[in-house]
């Protein structure tokens, strides 16, 4: 049976890494649903690091198609 891939949503997988923090803070899983909801956060840690790392190779790019030229503007002087 082929797996079926889900779209990968930053913004999903840091809430659901927030919603786990709180659940393990709270001190009310038992060890096993500790374990398993720690090492679901250690999955869901890895995968926004790499879209974070994506992310900031893209900008790196992106700057660089600008023939080197740092051309970035402060926000803040419009």
């Amino acid at each position: 049976m082929a797996r079926k891939k889900t779209t990968f949503s930053f913004e999903d997988s840091l809430e659901n890494l927030e919603t786990i923090v709180d659940q393990m803070e709270l001190g009310e899983l038992t060890l096993e649903e500790s374990l398993k909801a720690f090492e679901q956060g250690i999955k869901l840690t890895r995968e926004c690091q790499n879209a974070l790392q994506q992310a900031e190779q893209r900008v790196q790019m992106l700057v660089e198609e600008n023939n080197g030229e740092d051309s970035l503007v402060d926000i803040k002087d419009q």
